[in-house]
């Protein structure tokens, strides 16, 4: 944005974006928009001019509160997202990651509103993966079309563990009775509004006893 760059940057999320979606088409491909973390960011050129250095990242700057402080970067992605639905692939929807609270994801669905994605018939899902959207997991569904579990950022907060750390993660894992419990809350909030629930993160790939879990 500084260097009048934003038409590259859109460009080049455009093009990703109608590779994909057009491979598949028409079945459902679901765009989660960009969730990097203030340290990711400062380690990019040019990133310590913008960015905060956060003793914790993992919970600081990111997700729905980054667009809502940042919509000058989210309104490119949604100008991306708008183009290729523009070319007629409309089998793309939209994903918001990392939403703690119901204002906040309704400040964010009216940044989306506003740049015509909704209007246009997109589907707007959310993830589910702060414990606050576990116990509100209804309410968070009557404001979208569909939510898809975060694993890996469920298991850790709700478990107060930090996924990136080796020795933690052998011990600390997706079958945890808290876990299922947040999931089980999760599954029937959306199903009780009518929308469908996915998961997303590496667990269900590497835990068959998630995959059961999720089955039963």
């Amino acid at each position: 944005l500084a260097d009048g760059g934003a038409d590259a940057y859109v460009t080049l999320v455009r093009d990703g974006i109608r590779e994909v979606a057009a491979a598949f088409h028409p079945r459902p491909v679901t765009y989660r928009t960009s969730d990097l973390k203030s340290n990711e960011y400062r380690g990019l050129e040019g990133g310590q001019e913008y960015e905060p250095e956060e003793a914790n990242p993992m919970i600081g700057v990111r997700g729905a509160y980054r667009y809502i402080t940042h919509p000058d970067e989210f309104a490119l992605e949604l100008r991306a997202l708008r183009e290729v639905h523009a070319e007629g692939l409309h089998n793309l929807r939209v994903m918001l990651p990392f939403v703690r609270t119901l204002p906040e994801l309704r400040e964010v669905k009216a940044l989306v509103a506003s740049s015509g994605l909704l209007e246009d018939g997109v589907e707007l899902w959310v993830m589910a993966e702060v414990p606050s959207m576990a116990l509100l997991a209804e309410d968070l569904a009557g404001e979208c079309d569909g939510v898809s579990i975060g694993s890996n950022d469920l298991v850790q907060l709700v478990l107060g563990v930090d996924r990136d750390s080796p020795d933690l993660n052998a011990r600390y894992r997706s079958n945890d009775p808290a876990v299922l419990e947040a999931l089980r809350r999760i599954i029937e909030g959306a199903h009780a509004r009518q929308r469908p629930v996915s998961i997303c993160g590496d667990h269900p790939s590497s835990e068959p006893q998630l995959v059961r879990a999720l089955v039963e």
